[in-house]
């Protein structure tokens, strides 16, 4: 089944028998068909997880006309997907298969793919099957090769990653912008060359309200910055490669850092490098050159880089366009994420 390795939800779904509805989506969908599945069951309406106003699902669940659990699931970016609650078990090889677990059976969603929910929520992937750590490699998104590489467990090349230890929170505290089962990163700065960019740390820290936030998210393409981060990243845009910007465009209503593709190369070597700074003087290098330039559509590329607002979110996200070609992994039991160098398209385990 192919799904998306989603650090920043928890739900698992998969594509069962239905339709996509965004005309736009490729037709390459590869069903699941829960009949053909003897591990296969469906969950009942009187289950406590079918109880309305349950806070893991973004809409109350309900109970459909066959008495099996509905759900509905929204995620920021406006993708959709609902279906029935279901259990069943995931199995990666011969010698590796879960137990049964909780995960939705999409009836219909507006992507061809599944979700793989891995961020700390309980009914999260890694929480139901006890993981405590895996990684990730993504590759670059050119090429001839676009194979990552993902790991369950220990990483072998560890020893080279620098650490980052993760906010945590109390269960008690409410915060209505606060997500929290994200991984939230003491994040400090931006680094653009050798410019250190005046961002006051405190809008990378959630404030009372949650708000400030900064999370990284493997299922977001694009890095989302709260207005005051971007405006300040914009600026050094401008100063650096203001008159090759393209002019009057603005991608998806959220980004407006673009260029034609054309002049992408000149544009890279202007820019130069991009660090995310964090806590206890840790950088970690989110781009080089033109490798900071993502294809939003034929011929135009853009700084991956998004207006958090117009998600209707307070948030800061570190999307996967900034974990490229670089190790990502999730240490739980230590409270920490650790990033090394790589050249991850073809990389072989």
């Amino acid at each position: 089944m192919d799904m998306v390795v989603d650090t920043g939800s928890q739900l698992s779904w998969i594509q069962c028998h239905g339709k996509v509805r965004r005309k736009s989506v490729k037709p390459m969908i590869n069903w699941f068909d829960p009949y053909l599945s003897s591990s296969f069951s469906f969950l009942p309406c009187n289950t406590t997880l079918c109880r309305p106003r349950i806070p893991d699902f973004t809409l109350p669940t309900s109970c459909d006309p066959t008495r099996h659990c509905h759900y509905s699931y929204f995620y920021a970016d406006g993708t959709l997907a609902e279906g029935n609650l279901v259990t069943e078990k995931f199995t990666f090889s011969n010698s590796l298969t879960t137990r049964s677990l909780l995960l939705g059976c999409a009836t219909a969603s507006t992507q061809n793919r599944g979700m793989l929910g891995m961020n700390t929520g309980r009914l999260s992937f890694i929480s139901q099957a006890k993981i405590s750590k895996f990684s990730y490699c993504v590759p670059d998104r050119t090429g001839s090769d676009l194979t990552g590489l993902f790991y369950l467990g220990d990483n072998p090349n560890s020893a080279k990653f620098k650490y980052v230890n993760m906010l945590t929170f109390p269960k008690s505290r409410l915060s209505p912008n606060l997500d929290k089962s994200a991984y939230t990163l003491p994040m400090k700065g931006i680094r653009i060359g050798n410019n250190k960019l005046n961002i006051s740390p405190a809008v990378f820290k959630p404030d009372p309200s949650g708000a400030g936030q900064t999370m990284i998210d493997s299922g977001s393409d694009l890095t989302y910055l709260v207005d005051e981060a971007y405006s300040k990243v914009r600026e050094e845009m401008v100063r650096l490669v203001g008159p090759m910007m393209k002019k009057g465009y603005e991608y998806a209503a959220v980004a407006d850092m673009c260029f034609d593709g054309a002049v992408a190369a000149a544009v890279g070597r202007r820019i130069g490098d991009m660090w995310f700074q964090f806590e206890n003087g840790v950088e970690i290098l989110v781009g080089k050159g033109e490798g900071l330039l993502t294809e939003v559509e034929e011929g135009v590329k853009c700084v991956g880089i998004g207006r958090s607002d117009r998600l209707v979110t307070e948030s800061n996200i570190i999307g996967n366009v900034h974990q490229q070609n670089m190790w990502v992994e999730y240490d739980l039991s230590n409270k920490r994420v650790g990033f090394g160098v790589a050249k991850c398209s073809g990389l072989k385990a």
